[in-house]
């Protein structure tokens, strides 16, 4: 309800379907305002998270500590959605900064697993059936 009745009183007069967006961009459910900027921010959050998840699953399954393709494409896109939700909606120099620095690092190695289909190091590849 804030912003429709910021909205009013600068003078800009909405029709009704942008007066619906504000509410439901200005909802508060349990206790929590909703807005989309939040659900991209939460998304983000959700999506870098969920790198740990897969890079603990791929190393219970290998035996060892290993880093699998799925990690990278996690931090990149929660990264990406999280510096968006920082730059454009919180305006927030430290949450910019803390995505910004390590995404070129998570696109590199994206760039590297697309370009190089098959292992270049002998230790990486599969090994022959016994």
């Amino acid at each position: 309800m804030r912003l429709i009745l910021r909205a009013r009183r600068t003078g800009v007069r909405y029709g009704t379907e942008m007066q619906a967006i504000y509410f439901l961009a200005d909802t508060v459910l349990f206790g929590i305002t909703w807005h989309p900027w939040k659900i991209v921010g939460w998304l983000g959050m959700a999506t870098f998270s969920t790198r740990f998840i897969i890079q603990w699953l791929a190393s219970e399954k290998a035996g060892k500590s290993v880093i699998p393709f799925g990690f990278w494409e996690c931090s990149a896109a929660g990264s990406t959605l999280m510096l968006c939700y920082f730059a454009i909606y919180k305006h927030d120099s430290v949450g910019v900064l803390q995505n910004i620095f390590p995404l070129p690092i998570y696109l590199r190695n994206l760039y590297f697993r697309y370009r190089h289909k098959t292992p270049k190091h002998p230790g990486n590849a599969e090994r022959p059936p016994e």
